[in-house]
């Protein structure tokens, strides 16, 4: 006597196919789970057995065994509770055999027989839709696994309902898609008085998905013009938003199913530990820079940050991608996001003004400013001071641009990106741009190659740091419509490069 069911087990963003073999052979009466599972997999014979019995279900004084293949793989998390009963239930020839073996299941068993929402059934729905298969899942997650829209998505509150879907009685109509979850909480770019020079460099951070460094005193708006930047951002496309959404799945942020098409903004505290940051854990879960993917990543008082955790940015910042390596899982994770960090010129953060600076100025700017590596800041694409706000400003009425024109401008440059790469695989924006494809676009005219000599013989500008500066005069040519990348391109775009002394 033997059934089978499908589920999934998760390293990181990937779902892949588990076969849950259960047995019933003669012998003492025992219920085992073998295929390397972990404590919580383990304990599901438990909620099995008390969902069983909620449901006056007896199990046989038998040897019952369930087997999860492949072996050899991790498994991990309660959402298998659902398709080792499930497997049970056929073996017991409760419900259909073929019915069973055509359904992938995830959800948690409560010991009345309730179904409790499990995180990742996004990505779940993703793999049964290519293994052609219908998905089992609480009525919870049901809204969320609708989303993909290529397969059968059943949702019952709890296991009876799976039974009398199953055998017929009471059959469950097909989950549908959550609702799109709208943003009512951006702020206008309007409310920023003057920083009219920081606000331009956040316009094309946004154009081109360039990483931005806003050094300023205290109070000089750093903090509200980042806050601003999600209210210039185009949203999210329906393949952008459907990768977001299956990282924010996995760490179990999607509210009632619904999906976002406003672009992800995390701001993390300057305390948070390098896994918060970069991923890990127990389950080698996403960090912020991965839950910012497609979207934009605040880091506020930035020299404040570890140093573990600001050289662990390096890599994922050039390759947009983040391995969280553990001794029992290594996982990928996608991390294309802005960064836009936040500092202060000195500890003090008055460096500039000679009435209340320290006397340890410019010493202690220095020493506060190299907490940055050389190699972390010729990462960072735009670097723009913030000066103070003169009081005579404050008093003045707004006159800056709206949110609503810059991200206009925004939308038509990232719209002739979206056109010049088409076709291009992983290459989205300016910022992807590499080797043989940057040269193709983004060679400046002539008077733009005399001025990028001169200035990298003159401030001595690494390799990385003058292809940086090549994306961001593509950029500011595609904001100024021009197929070109003019001399005046190349000239702004080397404005934001903070010269230090390391560099």
């Amino acid at each position: 006597m033997s059934a089978r069911s499908y589920t999934v087990a998760f390293e990181g963003v990937d779902a892949h196919l588990v076969e849950v073999q259960c047995a019933i052979t003669p012998g003492m009466p025992a219920f085992s789970i073998v295929g390397l599972p972990d404590k919580a997999v383990s304990e599901a014979r438990e909620r099995i057995r008390a969902a069983m019995n909620a449901l006056a279900i007896a199990l046989p004084s038998k040897r019952i065994t369930v087997n999860l293949s492949p072996a050899d793989l991790p498994k991990e998390g309660s959402h298998f509770d659902l398709p080792i009963a499930i497997a049970l239930l056929a073996v017991l020839d409760i419900i259909p055999k073929d019915a069973a073996e055509t359904t992938l299941a995830l959800g948690e068993l409560s010991l009345d027989g309730t179904l409790i929402p499990v995180t990742g059934a996004l990505p779940a729905a993703m793999t049964a839709a290519r293994e052609n298969r219908r998905l089992l899942c609480p009525a919870a997650s049901g809204p969320e696994a609708a989303w993909v829209g290529a397969t059968e998505v059943i949702a019952p509150l709890g296991l009876t309902e799976a039974l009398r879907h199953f055998t017929g009685q009471t059959p469950i109509s097909p989950s549908q898609p959550g609702e799109v979850i709208k943003d009512d909480s951006l702020k206008d770019l309007r409310d920023v008085k003057s920083q009219y020079r920081a606000k331009r460099a956040l316009e094309i951070a946004a154009a081109g998905r360039h990483h931005l460094l806003l050094i300023g005193t205290p109070g000089s708006g750093k903090s509200m013009l980042a806050a601003r930047m999600p209210s210039i951002l185009p949203p999210l496309t329906p393949e952008e938003a459907l990768e977001t959404s299956m990282i924010h799945s996995i760490a179990g942020l999607l509210d009632q199913g619904g999906i976002s098409r406003a672009r992800p903004f995390r701001e993390p505290h300057h305390t948070a530990s390098m896994p918060a940051i970069v991923g890990g854990g127990r389950r080698a879960q996403p960090g912020e820079i991965s839950l910012a993917h497609n979207g934009v990543l605040f880091m506020d008082e930035f020299p404040e940050f570890t140093r573990n955790v600001l050289e662990t940015l390096r890599q994922p910042i050039e390759t947009g991608r983040v391995l969280v390596s553990r001794a029992n899982a290594h996982v990928s994770y996608p991390c294309k996001f802005s960064l836009i960090a936040a500092a202060n010129p000195c500890r003090c953060g008055f460096m500039y003004d000679p009435a209340q600076a320290c006397a340890r100025v410019p010493v202690c700017g220095k020493e506060y400013l190299d907490r940055i590596s050389g190699p972390l800041m010729d990462r960072l694409d735009l670097r723009p001071e913030v000066p103070p706000v003169e009081f005579q400003d404050l008093d003045r009425p707004a006159d800056g641009e709206t949110s609503a024109t810059v991200a206009a401008r925004v939308a038509r440059a990232l719209v002739f990106q979206s056109k010049r790469f088409a076709g291009a695989g992983d290459i989205r924006t300016n910022a992807d741009l590499q080797g043989k494809q940057l040269e193709e676009v983004a060679t400046p005219d002539a008077e733009g190659r005399e001025l990028m000599l001169m200035a990298a013989e003159k401030f001595n500008i690494t390799t990385r740091g003058y292809h940086r500066i090549l994306r961001i005069s593509r950029t500011i040519a595609d904001l100024d419509e021009s197929p070109e990348v003019l001399g005046p391109h190349v000239a702004e775009a080397l404005s934001y490069r903070i010269v230090r002394e390391n560099e």
